[in-house]
């Protein structure tokens, strides 16, 4: 953002964030802006994202916290697999020298998907600051990544945040075809072996859309978010069996 809006309400390390509800509108510049400032530690992400808010700044900015409405969400039952991509899938689970992992190098992943090219944009979001956060926040249980290996050589991944059955997709990264999409099914997979029936994709693209994602009101998302936080947390660890979970989908493209 070029400047910031002095009304908006700045935190101090500790404050309580203001009510979702008094986001910046669809008719401001900032659509879902919340408020500025504050910090990044753990304990204040969590916070954060156990109502829906999330941070999203860029280098020369002060932290910027948003609650975006609607709110884009994959429901894992709707998660469209193409019919390209099922063929990959399928070379993939069948060959002995491809795996998933989950949590093996999470700090790979996200210096990857910060050097990610992302369309129509100059930099990234992901900048030294929210680097060093979201590790911690990994050491603490509460962000993984999951992660596509070809020949021993991590080729692609996302990571996400995670509360409970709560989870938060963050950013994906790939270095080979496709490499990205298998690790987003390996996630959805891993979601429905454990119930978990939503993942945050926060704002609207049209590759999340051809994945299956759609809006949903920011009330409609709070609800499933503070139910899915009070489930427990699964044990974050790839089964190949997870595969299986990809038959049952409602819908899927050919």
């Amino acid at each position: 953002m070029d400047s910031i809006d002095p009304a908006l309400p700045w935190l101090k390390p500790g404050d309580d964030f203001p009510p979702t509800d008094q986001a910046w509108g669809r008719d401001t510049p900032a659509p879902g802006l919340l408020a500025a400032g504050g910090a990044l530690d753990v304990e204040t992400l969590r916070r954060a994202y156990s109502v829906g808010i999330f941070p999203w700044f860029g280098r020369n900015e002060p932290i910027l916290w948003w609650s975006t409405d609607p709110r884009m969400v994959l429901q894992t039952n709707r998660f469209l697999v193409h019919a390209s991509l099922r063929k990959t899938l399928r070379r993939f689970q069948t060959d002995e020298q491809c795996e998933i992992r989950i949590d093996s190098a999470f700090s790979q992943v996200i210096q990857a998907c910060s050097m990610s090219a992302r369309t129509g944009q100059k930099g990234t979001w992901i900048v030294p600051e929210m680097l060093r956060s979201y590790q911690a926040l990994h050491e603490a249980g509460f962000a993984h990544s999951v992660e596509t290996w070809v020949h021993g050589e991590l080729m692609g991944g996302l990571y996400a945040v995670a509360i409970g059955c709560a989870v938060f997709g963050e950013s994906m990264f790939t270095r080979a075809s496709d490499a990205s999409k298998i690790a987003l099914a390996a996630l959805v997979s891993f979601s429905r072996a454990h119930g978990i029936e939503m993942i945050d994709c926060q704002q609207n693209t049209r590759h999340l859309a051809s994945l299956g994602a759609v809006e949903m009101p920011r009330d409609a998302f709070q609800h499933q978010v503070a139910k899915s936080i009070l489930q427990p947390a699964p044990q974050w660890k790839f089964q190949p069996q997870y595969w299986n979970e990809m038959a049952p989908a409602r819908r899927q493209a050919t």
